[in-house]
């Protein structure tokens, strides 16, 4: 795995999992392997009670978003999806608090410059299944 020299962006994502499917770090390393990854792509997975997982070592580049693994530190969201692999913002309260707490700590570790959905570098996707520009302005995260 290659260090990471440069920390710009925070990509936030989505398991796109039903909301009947509480999954952690753990699982996804499993999947991500079966698709050849060494290990998760993602830095941290916030699971459906708001506990964090720490994913992939925050120093090392991530493999989550092609156009900014370079620069970026991941984070999936358990959930965003439906039982016939649809997109849906199906997240807990819990959740998106977790997720705050977790962005304002990164901000303040890293010289972060900005803050993504998944689909604002991949258009083939709608992951994480919400609005990240508008959610991060609601909750007065930038």
């Amino acid at each position: 795995m290659e260090i990471r020299k440069d920390t710009d962006t925070i990509v936030i994502h989505c398991t796109q999992t039903p909301d009947t499917m509480d999954i952690g770090a753990d699982e996804i390393k499993k999947w991500h392997k079966n698709r050849g990854f060494d290990t998760i792509g993602y830095h941290f997975v916030i699971r459906r009670d708001g506990h964090v997982d720490k994913g992939r070592d925050i120093n090392y580049v991530g493999a989550h978003a092609v156009a900014v693994n370079g620069t970026s530190i991941g984070v999936a969201l358990v959930g965003g999806g439906t039982k016939d692999m649809g997109w849906e913002n199906n997240f807990t309260e819990i959740q998106f608090k977790s997720l705050k707490e977790l962005l304002e700590k990164l901000i303040s570790d890293f010289r972060v410059k900005k803050i993504i959905g998944h689909y604002q570098v991949d258009d083939k996707k709608e992951c994480p299944s919400f609005d990240v520009p508008k959610w991060l302005k609601e909750n007065n995260v930038v």
